[in-house]
């Protein structure tokens, strides 16, 4: 069975610029990394949520495209 260890949050800012957040995981680690600022955390719980807010925070990042 094909095993998924990455994901992503996408959001775009206020300009249309998109801003990703990759989630990797490791065994029961999970690791955030931004694309746009280097930013990186260990997250254990919620790692989808901690990644929006990032984007949310460092970025003004808040349009969700699954949403559009």
């Amino acid at each position: 069975m094909l095993e998924i260890n990455t994901s992503k949050v996408s959001r775009w800012d206020q300009h249309g610029r998109e801003h990703v957040v990759r989630v990797r995981r490791t065994g029961t680690q999970r690791t955030i990394d931004c694309d746009t600022c280097g930013w990186r955390k260990g997250a254990q719980f919620l790692p989808w949520l901690k990644a929006e807010e990032h984007l949310a925070e460092a970025h003004q990042a808040t349009v969700d495209p699954a949403k559009s």
